[in-house]
């Protein structure tokens, strides 16, 4: 064989094995870079920016500033309609009325919202009342506020085979923790499974959008927007629909119990254990990004559902943070267990 077939054939280059180098089996993983954990920053974001105290000062700035506003709106709006009346009447009428329709549509909607809060006013007052009566142990009391809740609830058609059970079985009760507790299985036992549908389907969204959309802020306007429409279902499920004043309001009463409580952290074993069992959030950082929204937004709605509630949680149903995780999450990163 010449030189010249030589060097067209293979090139073998032989290792010496005696030198211990690892094969690329034994090569240690790569470490996973500072702060790669999943930390459920869209979630925070909201959180962070709904609870976040107003300042007095603030209030303030914005009052005047609205009605400076409104009233140099009014002054302009006044003198148009004037110049109009004296130069083109029928036009200027016209725009007369189209005025006091606006006016009056304002009206109804000032009226709408402060309905909105005298009902979320409402469920605050018999939610205080029944913690009292509870520590009491008063049983008129309990009756009277059984007989409140009967009346709130009377027009609800899902309800009603539940307030003729308890109208049924209230009379046997003769302590006021039974009777409270009565209540609360007959008439809230199907609103609090309404309401648990409504947060697993919010932590659901958050968690897909959050892992399926790359667009920078789009996880945290969708988890605003979806814990907006889940706190607003929770408050109407349970009689204190809200409007749209009510319903920020009570965004910043549940966001601040959060941020106060330390609930928003990711450093616990509930949401460990979730994103633990996820293959998919171990895999992808993304992913992880969405189970761990979705989580912090099932605690959200479990913190609503204690404001919204005419009764506070007897002992024992409380709905649970993980069991609503894993109902939420369970199929949509993965296969469903068992």
């Amino acid at each position: 064989m010449s030189d010249e077939d030589k060097r067209r054939g293979p090139i073998l280059i032989e290792l010496d094995e005696e030198t211990g180098a690892p094969g690329p089996g034994e090569v240690p993983p790569v470490p996973d870079l500072p702060g790669a954990r999943p930390e459920g920053r869209a979630m925070q974001t909201v959180a962070t920016l709904a609870g976040r105290p107003r300042s007095r000062l603030a209030r303030w700035f914005w009052s005047l500033a609205g009605a400076l506003v409104a009233a140099f709106i009014s002054i302009a709006a006044w003198q148009a309609v004037m110049g109009l009346i004296a130069t083109y009447p029928l036009l200027g009428y016209s725009m007369t009325a189209l005025i006091v329709l606006f006016v009056v549509v304002c009206l109804l909607i000032v009226i709408k919202e402060l309905a909105a809060f005298s009902r979320l006013s409402r469920m605050d007052r018999l939610h205080a009342e029944a913690e009292a009566v509870l520590a009491e142990g008063d049983l008129k009391r309990a009756r009277a506020l059984t007989a409140k809740l009967t009346a709130l609830y009377a027009g609800r058609d899902e309800l009603k085979w539940g307030l003729e059970r308890f109208r049924d079985r209230s009379g046997e009760q003769f302590d006021a923790e039974a009777l409270v507790g009565l209540a609360e299985a007959e008439l809230l036992a199907p609103l609090d499974a309404a309401a648990r549908r409504e947060v697993e389907a919010a932590a659901r969204q958050v968690a897909a959008v959050t892992a399926v959309v790359p667009l920078a802020l789009a996880d945290v306007v969708a988890a605003l927007t979806s814990n907006l429409r889940m706190i607003r279902r929770i408050a109407e499920i349970y009689g204190g629909r809200s409007g749209t004043l009510g319903s920020w309001r009570l965004t910043r009463a549940v966001m601040t119990h959060l941020v106060a409580t330390g609930a928003v952290a990711v450093g616990d074993d509930t949401i460990g254990s979730v994103l633990g069992g996820t293959l998919l959030a171990r895999l992808s950082r993304r992913f992880g990004e969405g189970v761990v929204n979705g989580a912090l937004t099932a605690r959200v709605g479990v913190a609503a559902m204690e404001v919204c509630r005419p009764l506070p949680f007897g002992e024992g149903r409380r709905p649970s943070v993980a069991g609503i995780i894993k109902r939420a999450l369970t199929g949509l990163f993965g296969d469903k267990e068992g």
